[in-house]
């Protein structure tokens, strides 16, 4: 008879940490493809079933299994190697870490490898290695906006809802506008792709006009009306309004989500709406048109059609972006929302902390007059 395994038990504790092995981006990918054996063995397969699952070799499912039941996640680790003694020990690893995070170099906002591998006396490769090791990236910045709104919570759970839970015998669609949309031409023609050559255009360009773009997309079938105008006044919105209004079949009730732009709530458009009962606007939270899906299909009509296009006149952008628009709705998806309204306000509640948090520790910084 063959010899029985050894049993393996998965605690809670090492399940959150090897899932977190196994999906997070960070992870390396030898580590998260030990993490998913386990995760896998820890259903109860065995060691064939698992290795077809994963598409690797027996063998090395049994040996990452034994590893884990001797040492637990710690023995997914690879143990030290020959070689080369380490010269930069944990202390001064963590010295450079904590500058790097608590500290700025006089006379600049932020360290680079040079400057900070002068000050802690290692070598600029030194300090690569660290920040790639710790996630550390201080030559980049990324730009927030917490949204202010007293009603956010209720506008997160309402539009989320739609998302996640649309109503029956209704259509929900997300409206906005892309206003001022620039006909520009380069000032000498286009140098096309060539192998070894990315395509070249001058830094320079001539504006020939502007178009606006008034757009409604089917949160159900990633369908997306739209009307391109020369201006986007409330009397353009409330023209494109009714071109919906005419689109949609007249037994099912509409729910419009749209931000806080001020077209939306002149006394025009909740005339219009007041004589359209069937209509239900919902209003993002300020500041946070994110939660408009439209914005994406947006995102993407600049990405693929817009930035890098080339028009004399307006009417040709205006025939860029109707070619768009049918190729979306032709081979387009609807957008999939997963993040559910408690998750999305869980995430905000923990910004706002950290925000709030680093906020005081600059002002402390401030006071004691210490930060370099």
């Amino acid at each position: 008879m063959a010899r029985p395994k050894a049993t393996l038990v998965v605690t809670e504790d090492q399940r959150q940490t090897l899932e977190s092995m196994a999906h997070r981006a960070r992870t390396a990918p030898l580590l998260a493809r030990r993490a998913r054996i386990i995760l896998a063995c820890a259903t109860g397969l065995d060691n064939t079933t698992v290795a077809k699952k994963l598409h690797m070799a027996q063998p090395t499912v049994g040996r990452w299994r034994q590893r884990f039941i001797d040492k637990g996640v710690d023995g997914l680790l690879d143990e030290p190697r020959p070689g080369t003694p380490r010269k930069i020990g944990d202390t001064q690893v963590e010295a450079i870490v904590t500058r790097t995070l608590e500290s700025t170099p006089l006379g600049a906002t932020h360290w680079s490898t040079r400057t900070l591998a002068k000050a802690a006396g290692v070598s600029p490769m030194s300090v690569h290695r660290i920040w790639h090791a710790f996630g550390l990236q201080p030559h980049r910045t990324e730009t927030f906006k917490l949204s202010p709104d007293p009603l956010l919570i209720d506008k997160v759970r309402d539009i989320v809802g739609l998302y996640l839970h649309p109503p029956q015998h209704a259509a929900v669609f997300c409206v906005d506008e892309k206003p001022q949309i620039q006909a520009l031409d380069r000032t000498a023609p286009l140098l096309p792709l060539r192998p070894g050559q990315a395509e070249r255009r001058t830094h320079d360009y001539k504006r020939h006009g502007t178009a606006s773009l008034f757009a409604a997309l089917d949160v159900k079938t990633g369908r997306v009306l739209g009307q391109i105008r020369r201006r986007h006044r409330a009397v353009e919105f409330r023209a494109f309004l009714t071109a919906l209004d005419a689109q949609v079949p007249a037994d099912l009730e509409v729910h419009v989500i749209m931000d806080n732009y001020g077209t939306h709530k002149t006394a025009i458009i909740r005339r219009w709406f007041a004589r359209h009962p069937r209509f239900h606007p919902h209003f993002t939270p300020t500041y946070a048109s994110w939660l408009n899906l439209v914005e994406r299909w947006f995102a993407a009509l600049e990405t693929k059609q817009l930035r890098r296009g080339v028009h004399d006149c307006v009417r040709s952008l205006e025939s860029a972006i109707r070619e768009f628009i049918d190729a979306s709705n032709t081979a387009g998806q609807p957008y999939v929302w997963t993040k559910t309204a408690d998750e999305i306000l869980a995430s905000v509640a923990r910004f706002a902390l950290r925000t709030v948090t680093v906020h005081d520790q600059q002002v402390m910084l401030r006071t004691t007059g210490t930060g370099h």
